[in-house]
């Protein structure tokens, strides 16, 4: 089957326009096309904000990626300023659930969407984070072969897809992100979710064995070659798992997190070769109270791994 993430190269300029400078960084606004248009034209335009370092000939790139709505822009910004202070350049990648990529047919029916609304909606996230690095080889300030990705929560999903599939991106960073999407609502606390979810457990116990044996057959023959009994399995994160083991890999997540519960956290954990894992008591989104904390293990994971050299 065809890669449902490929998409063809777009060499088209990016709008660039400069937002504030200091003594130390730049920083801009860029758009460019999407390379995966979809029918609402809000989403067509890839945005978002880039933060240039002065001091350096030549950057790293971390491009980070925010979860559903507005409100984790927020660290996204925090962190971006952090990261820049120490030579490494960010770019804010907005997804199409931001508000200014959103269609608002999409926004007024939100978390219900279509399975194929998902999907696409995936498609889209994954692509625009291989087009931000597209467009990243083409910066002269930028070093292509130092790229990683931060993302939380569903950016957390679609970075680990996009990491896993493009091997130009180094490391990867998911904060409250986990995988196995079926045990992840099975097991959810969240009220909204449990109620969406009509499925018995002989329905549940079906799935996971059907996903079981999917994952062997991907590790064995390729993503590409393997043919998903169910489309949901192609906007798993674990299913892309085994493409970052021995790659450099953080997760941040929350002990007491709704969502992503703790068993869904320990498979993608698992399925990725055990990288390092910090744990925070908290929920999922007030794990940014400890955000001092996680912003030092963040910039000191990505020192080490894109300032090494």
């Amino acid at each position: 089957m065809m890669n449902p993430y490929s998409y063809e190269y777009n060499a088209s300029l990016a709008n660039q326009h400069i937002k504030k400078e200091t003594a130390d960084w730049l920083h801009y606004t860029v758009d460019f096309p999407t390379a995966h248009p979809t029918q609402y034209k809000e989403s067509n335009t890839v945005r978002g904000e880039y933060f240039q370092p002065k001091q350096a000939n030549v950057s790293p790139l971390a491009i980070l990626v925010h979860g559903m709505g507005d409100h984790s822009v927020i660290p996204c910004q925090l962190l971006a300023h952090a990261l820049v202070k120490q030579g490494i350049a960010c770019f804010i990648l907005y997804l199409t659930f931001h508000s200014s990529r959103i269609a608002e047919t999409i926004k007024r029916r939100l978390p219900d969407l279509t399975a194929d609304e998902w999907f696409e909606s995936y498609q889209l996230s994954v692509i625009d984070i291989r087009q931000v690095v597209d467009w990243a080889y083409s910066r002269t300030e930028l070093n292509p072969s130092e790229i990683a990705t931060f993302g939380i929560s569903l950016g957390g999903f679609v970075s680990a897809i996009a990491m896993g599939i493009d091997q130009r991106i180094k490391a990867g960073v998911f904060v409250v992100t986990g995988g196995n999407s079926e045990k992840m609502t099975w097991l959810s606390k969240a009220r909204k979710y449990r109620k969406k979810y009509q499925r018995n457990e002989a329905e549940y116990n079906q799935i996971q064995d059907s996903y079981l044996r999917y994952l062997k057959e991907v590790v064995a023959k390729g993503v590409e070659q393997v043919s998903p009994a169910r489309q949901s399995f192609l906007t798993d994160p674990m299913t892309f798992a085994h493409y970052l083991q021995q790659r450099p890999v953080l997760m941040i997540n929350a002990l007491w997190d709704k969502y992503i519960p703790r068993e869904a956290v320990l498979d993608f954990w698992q399925a990725c070769g055990q990288p390092m894992i910090k744990w925070f008591p908290t929920g999922h989104s007030s794990i940014w109270l400890w955000y001092p904390i996680i912003s030092q293990q963040v910039k000191s994971f990505l020192k080490s791994t894109l300032l090494a050299n």
